[in-house]
């Protein structure tokens, strides 16, 4: 009989991680103990993991994963600016929170097509000379996709702080109005997939 942790089960199933109490996390897969910085390494070289707590079998995942982002900012490459942290955690417990991830997942998604773009740019260096206007383009464009993507979550952008008082006393958005923004939502998903298909003919 194969135990949940093995990977018998078929080659692409995820490699089991426990989590016990005393906050060790055990690898089923190589039978050996491992460090948030092992799983860090796991996630860049594309291995796929689940996480359980050992006692109560609860699929930790998440909160694991949110670890290794907390010890990867504390050793000084911070990737999530203040301002997006702040906007993040105004969402929880909002009416538009649930809509947050799957956004966010969308748009890192697009992101990492246009990382793919910019390293290829630079594997064709030539003479050692570096065309960073290509490398620009991209960059903002990717700069412009985060913008319009959060500006989709920002209400009172562009309002001054009068005006966002009087709104923030408004009360909570009506369906119609979550309705529209899920169009709104669809609409340029549907932009972005054209612009990125545009692009890669």
């Amino acid at each position: 009989m194969t135990s949940k942790g093995s990977r018998a089960g078929g080659a692409d199933a995820p490699i089991i991680i426990k989590k016990y109490a005393n906050r060790r996390l055990y690898n089923t897969a190589t039978s050996s103990y491992v460090t948030l910085d092992h799983l860090a390494h796991m996630v860049k070289d594309n291995s796929d993991f689940v996480v359980y707590d050992a006692k109560t079998g609860e699929d930790i995942t998440r909160s694991v994963l949110t670890q290794i982002i907390v010890e990867e900012e504390s050793k000084g490459q911070n990737l999530l600016p203040i301002g997006f942290l702040r906007q993040l955690i105004g969402f929880y417990g909002d009416s538009l929170g649930g809509m947050v991830p799957q956004y966010l997942e969308y748009s890192m998604q697009s992101f990492a097509r246009n990382e793919e773009q910019m390293r290829g740019v630079m594997k064709n260096t030539l003479d050692g000379l570096f065309p960073f206007s290509k490398f620009d383009e991209l960059n903002k464009q990717n700069l412009a996709f985060y913008e319009n993507a959060m500006s989709l979550f920002n209400p009172f952008k562009g309002e001054d702080a009068r005006t966002k008082s009087t709104a923030e006393s408004d009360p909570p958005a009506s369906e119609q109005d979550v309705d529209a923004l899920k169009k709104k939502i669809s609409a340029m998903q549907q932009k972005l997939d054209k612009m990125m298909e545009d692009k890669e003919k």
